[in-house]
């Protein structure tokens, strides 16, 4: 694929070629493709990113509307990132798109061969499969991005980017730090985390009407999310990449 095709003009004025060459040459993988990941893969594929897999076992819920992209009143009941594939390449129709329905666990992580990868994106929510990522993946060549808690949030000047151990105001974070040291096993390298410090209350969780209206969700606790912090988080994280190539080309 060549870095002169047209939808890149722009890319390739700030960046060059040669450096635009090495975009369209990575390969990433994405897993979770919510609130956060779908905008990130968006981004990466209007970016140059040619070779993209996308991982999520969830099919579009109503409730997904308010800030998943490719969640819109036509695709509910789909699986997400079927229909999240099918708008990326209609964005560059000659990007290898891998959409892969699972969940990523202990159990099955061999099968992603992250080791084949130059970016691992972490946009999962499980607590018990994030910490698994992040430590198989910083075993890996690869670059880790992870996204922490997105939920709960409204101010988009208070997100952030820090390496993980200097998260701060981040339950999530915390709770994945705790976790690790109680069992004594490290991420093998350092990672970039998005965060923001920001915690609101759940004001409508006494709502049983809303929290019925969320049986599509296997998570225990369901918290308010909006769609411009999920996509800035998203955001960040494909930035992330991007300026990673931009530094090193």
């Amino acid at each position: 694929m060549s870095a002169q095709n047209p939808i890149f003009n722009r890319l390739n004025l700030l960046l060059g070629e040669e450096t635009m060459e090495r975009v369209i040459s990575k390969r990433v993988i994405i897993f979770g493709v919510g609130g956060v990941g779908s905008w990130c893969a968006e981004s990466l594929v209007r970016s140059g990113i040619s070779h993209l897999t996308i991982v999520d076992s969830d099919r579009v819920c109503i409730t997904n509307v308010n800030r998943q992209l490719q969640a819109t009143t036509k695709t509910v009941g789909m699986v997400k990132v079927e229909v999240l594939k099918e708008r990326l390449l209609e964005i560059n129709p000659k990007a290898e798109i891998n959409a892969v329905q699972e969940i990523y666990s202990a159990e099955n992580a061999e099968m992603f061969q992250l080791e084949t990868y130059d970016y691992i994106i972490d946009a999962i929510d499980s607590l018990k499969d994030k910490i698994h990522l992040i430590l198989h993946a910083t075993e890996c060549p690869g670059k880790l991005f992870s996204a922490m808690g997105a939920a709960l949030k409204m101010d988009p000047t208070k997100i952030q980017v820090a390496e993980f151990w200097e998260v701060i105001g981040c339950p999530l974070a915390s709770m994945i730090r705790k976790r690790i040291r109680k069992a004594k096993t490290f991420p093998k390298k350092k990672f970039l985390c998005v965060f923001s410090p920001e915690v609101l209350p759940n004001k409508g969780a006494g709502n049983p009407d809303l929290v019925n209206q969320e049986n599509c969700s296997s998570k225990a606790q369901i918290n308010g999310s909006s769609a411009h912090i999920t996509a800035i988080f998203g955001f960040t994280l494909a930035g992330l990449v991007m300026n990673d190539l931009y530094a090193n080309g």
